[in-house]
C-alpha cells in the first residue's frame, strides 16, 4: 500500500535532515500543508525550536495578486515560517529525498476571517457565530474558497492536492481553553447545533419552502432536552430525524447536501483547470456521512468518486469505525486512503498500525495517510517505520 505522511512545512524548513528522515519512514509521499488553519505545533526533532505558533489561518506560498487584488476575501500571509515560499522550499527538500508531494489544502475553516468579516460566518439557530466555520453558501464565500483550491492545490512540486474542510464545517471545533464539554453531544445533535441561520442560508430555505423561523424554533425545541441532558447521544441521521422530525431533517438536508455539493464540484473542476497535466491527482478528505461537518466533509460515496479521483477517509479506532466509512465505497472505483492518526499523545495507535492497515485494505482501502509524521515522537515513528515494512512484507 502507497502510504503517504502529512507534513508542515515547517517541519523542513530549517532542518537539513527532515527529509532524510521522512524518507526513512518507509513512506513514498508527503502531504504538505499549503493553506492550514490555526494552530499550536510541536516540532520535537527541529534543530532550532520546539514549537510553532500559526497564529491565524494562512497560506504558506506567497498568493498571487493579481487573483486577489481587490478583493474583501483573500489569503492570509503567514509570518511564522522564515522564507518567502516555505511550502516551495519543504516541497524541493522533500523531492529531492525522493518522496512525492501532494499539497494538502484547508478550506472552509478560517477563523480570521470570522473574526474580520463576522458576516461571512455560519449562525445557529440561537444566533450564534461560529467564526471558525465559513458559511459556503455564501457567493463570496463559495468563491473564495473556490479560488483558494485552485492557487493552493497546485504549487510548484506537487503531483497532487488533498482537500480538506471542503463542504459545511459546523458546531464542533478544536478551540483554544474549549469550555464545550459540559453537555456532551451526540452527532445528531451537532448537525442540529450546525444548522446555519445567516441571511444566505435563510433564502437558502425559504427557496425550498421551508420557513426558516419555523425552522429554528423547531431545532431549539428539539434541543431543550438535550440541556436537560435527555437525546443527547442520538447518532446517526436516524438520531437527526428523531430529534428534528423527518420532515425538517430532510428539508434542510435538501438545501445543505447541494450546497455543499456545488462547493465540491467546483472546487474540483477549478484545480483540475489549473494542473498543470491532468495526471494531477485531487482527493477529498471526506466522511460517507453526508449530513456530517468538519475537516471531513460529509459526502455520497458514488456521487463523490464521480467528481475527484477519491476520498481521505478517517480510519483510526475499532474495526466497526473502519467498516463504517469504507464500508458505502465498496466496489466503487477511486482511491481509497485510509487515514491513521499515529500519534500516541493524540489518540494514535501506531502500535497497532499494521494489523489495522490490513483491516482497512480488506475493506477496500488501497493507500495509507498517516497523521502526523512532524508531531509524533520517536518511539511513534519508529512504531510506523515497523508498521510499514510488515505492511510490504519486509
Amino acid at each position: 500500500m502507497k502510504a503517504s505522511a502529512f507534513l508542515y512545512p515547517w517541519d523542513v524548513v530549517g532542518d537539513p535532515d527532515a527529509a532524510r528522515r521522512l524518507a526513512g519512514l518507509g513512506v513514498e509521499q508527503v502531504t504538505l500543508a499549503s493553506a492550514y488553519h490555526s494552530t499550536r505545533a510541536l516540532t520535537p526533532r527541529h534543530p532550532d525550536r520546539r514549537i510553532v505558533t500559526a497564529e491565524h489561518a494562512a497560506v504558506l506560498y506567497p498568493p498571487d495578486e493579481g487573483r486577489w487584488k481587490g478583493r474583501e476575501l483573500r489569503p492570509y500571509p503567514q509570518s511564522w515560517v522564515a522564507g518567502d515560499d516555505p511550502y516551495a522550499e519543504a516541497a524541493e527538500a522533500l523531492a529531492d529525498a525522493g518522496l512525492q508531494v501532494h499539497s494538502w489544502v484547508v478550506l472552509a475553516h478560517n477563523s480570521r476571517m470570522g473574526a474580520e468579516h463576522p458576516d461571512t460566518s455560519v449562525v445557529n439557530a440561537y444566533g450564534d457565530r461560529y467564526p471558525w466555520a465559513p458559511c459556503i453558501a455564501r457567493p463570496d464565500v463559495h468563491a473564495y474558497l473556490v479560488d483558494l483550491a485552485a492557487e493552493a492545490a497546485v504549487r510548484p512540486g506537487a503531483s497532487g492536492t488533498e482537500l480538506e474542510s471542503c463542504g459545511w464545517y459546523g458546531f464542533a471545533h478544536l478551540h483554544a481553553h474549549d469550555k464545550t464539554s459540559g453537555v456532551g453531544l451526540g452527532d445528531a445533535a451537532q448537525y442540529l447545533m450546525s444548522l446555519c441561520f445567516c441571511a444566505a442560508c435563510r433564502d437558502g430555505y425559504d427557496g425550498i419552502g421551508l420557513d426558516a423561523d419555523e425552522l429554528g424554533a423547531t431545532v431549539r425545541r428539539a434541543l431543550e432536552p438535550v440541556w436537560a441532558g435527555a437525546g443527547s447521544q442520538e447518532t446517526g441521521w436516524s438520531g437527526v430525524e428523531k430529534l428534528l422530525g423527518g420532515s425538517f431533517a430532510a428539508a434542510t438536508w435538501r438545501w445543505r447536501g447541494r450546497v455543499a455539493q456545488t462547493l465540491q464540484e467546483s472546487a474540483v473542476a477549478a484545480v483540475r483547470r489549473a494542473a498543470p497535466d491532468p495526471d494531477f491527482q485531487v482527493l477529498l478528505h471526506a466522511d460517507p456521512a453526508s449530513y456530517r461537518t468538519g475537516a471531513n466533509a460529509g459526502v455520497h460515496a458514488s456521487r463523490i468518486l464521480s467528481v475527484a479521483d477519491g476520498v481521505v477517509l478517517p480510519c483510526t479506532g475499532g474495526d466497526a469505525a473502519r467498516e463504517a466509512v469504507l464500508g458505502p465505497f465498496a466496489g466503487l472505483s477511486g482511491v481509497l486512503a485510509a487515514n491513521f492518526n499515529v500519534v500516541t499523545g493524540m489518540g494514535g495507535s501506531p502500535g497497532t498500525l499494521a494489523r489495522d492497515a490490513a483491516h482497512a485494505a480488506s475493506l477496500g482501502a488501497g493507500e495509507l495517510r498517516l497523521y502526523h509524521a512532524g508531531l509524533a515522537s520517536g518511539p511513534d515513528l519508529r512504531a510506523v517505520a515497523d508498521a510499514l515494512s510488515a505492511v510490504r512484507g519486509g
